[in-house]
């Protein structure tokens, strides 16, 4: 049952990882649409769709799968397994920047967005470092 639940951890994550690259890139070509527009509103739409039906339930599932993983570890494994620690720090990092993803959709949503294309350029990489770090972390288990 624990490669079952860990073959799902992994699909949920690339979903989950799929919309935190793609969400930051659509709100890059969005900040630079004149607010009300066609083009703003159909940007909306995606926003929200890939939000509402993507990334959020991979992020949910993702959680989910990884603490069963945990669970079915067992206690003395998990607290010998320091990698782990630090894997669920940035993943408790990814999941802060999920947040302020929402919250960016929400303010497109309002056309009460407050940044330029330059910082959703700057916010659509920390995803990358973030993911980097921790399947670094994964695969290697380092310490």
């Amino acid at each position: 049952m624990y490669l079952y639940i860990k073959a799902f951890h992994v699909i949920a994550v690339i979903a989950w990882m799929a919309g935190m690259l793609y969400l930051p890139r659509l709100f890059v070509y969005h900040a630079a649409a004149k607010p009300g527009s066609e083009q703003s509103e159909i940007f909306k739409v995606m926003e929200r769709r890939l939000l509402k039906a993507i990334v959020n339930p991979a992020m949910i599932a993702t959680w989910l799968l990884g603490l069963a993983m945990i669970y079915l570890m067992g206690w003395p494994a998990f607290a010998a397994s320091h990698w782990l620690h630090l894997k669920l720090v940035l993943v408790l990092a990814m999941s802060a920047l999920h947040g302020e993803l929402a919250r960016y959709q929400r303010q497109f949503a309002a056309d009460a967005n407050r940044h330029s294309q330059k910082f959703y350029r700057i916010i659509n990489e920390i995803p990358t470092v973030l993911l980097i770090l921790i399947v670094i972390l994964a695969v290697v288990k380092p310490f």
